[in-house]
């Protein structure tokens, strides 16, 4: 843990759903909230317009804030709850046009057939995450306000998933204060430490062979397909099973 500033956000909702390779029909989510999702986030409590020129330096700003993901389990009674995966069968578009047979195939004033686009796309259920970010105590701050009152919606990677709680608690002096902050609002034991819960960090070190390459870190959301995130290297850390953790 960092002595470094730090904010702490709460992602906890009824379905949240994090894709980073999700642009065509099958649109799957990660098991943890993603960089460029948290960030997507932020940059709408802030109000910054992906069509204005100085967009990619505020989302710069944003993606170099150090970014840690935690997972805080929920519990009904005395048992954890899974994280359960939805799959929803959507369609866009198609349909008939007014006037015609129902029986028949519909088409467009055009002459051409609707067509109709299929996606399968993929939420978390009973998922509640904590997020420690680390970096300029004021530009922290300037976030967590614009929290309190944001610009623009807030949700938890898609515009279904709607936030269940406020996702602001605070800037902290140090991420182990702020991990004890979401340690408190969720009811969990303000003793344990990361090594009790799943998380993700990111720019591990050289050694750690595990580590892994994720495109998810936002350059511009503006940008053209292809143009908008760049790789960024992480590590899933697993909890230590044989800790008392006492959740």
């Amino acid at each position: 843990m960092s002595p470094n500033p730090c904010l702490a956000l709460l992602l906890d909702g009824p379905m949240q759903s994090w894709g980073f390779a999700s642009r065509f029909t099958r649109r799957t989510t990660a098991l943890h909230p993603t960089k460029s999702g948290i960030c997507g986030l932020l940059a709408a409590a802030l109000g910054y317009d992906k069509h204005s020129a100085d967009e990619p330096a505020h989302v710069a700003r944003l993606a170099a804030l150090s970014c840690t993901t935690v997972t805080l389990p929920k519990k009904r009674g005395s048992a954890e709850l899974p994280i359960l995966r939805l799959s929803d069968y959507h369609t866009i578009g198609g349909g008939y046009e007014k006037g015609t047979d129902w029986m028949k195939k519909p088409r467009a004033a055009s002459g051409a057939v609707l067509e109709t686009v299929l996606s399968e796309r993929h939420y978390l259920l009973d998922a509640r995450f904590g997020v420690l970010l680390e970096g300029d105590a004021d530009f922290l701050t300037e976030i967590a306000t614009a929290l309190e009152n944001p610009r623009w919606g807030l949700w938890l990677g898609r515009k279904c998933c709607i936030p269940a709680s406020p996702l602001g608690l605070g800037v902290f002096p140090s991420s182990t204060d702020a991990l004890k902050s979401l340690l408190n609002r969720c009811g969990i034991n303000e003793a344990l430490t990361l090594k009790h819960f799943d998380h993700v960090l990111e720019n591990p070190a050289e050694t750690e062979i595990d580590a892994e390459w994720l495109t998810d870190a936002p350059v511009a959301f503006g940008a053209p397909i292809g143009e908008r995130h760049a790789p960024r290297r992480i590590i899933q850390k697993r909890k230590v099973r044989n800790l008392k953790s006492e959740i």
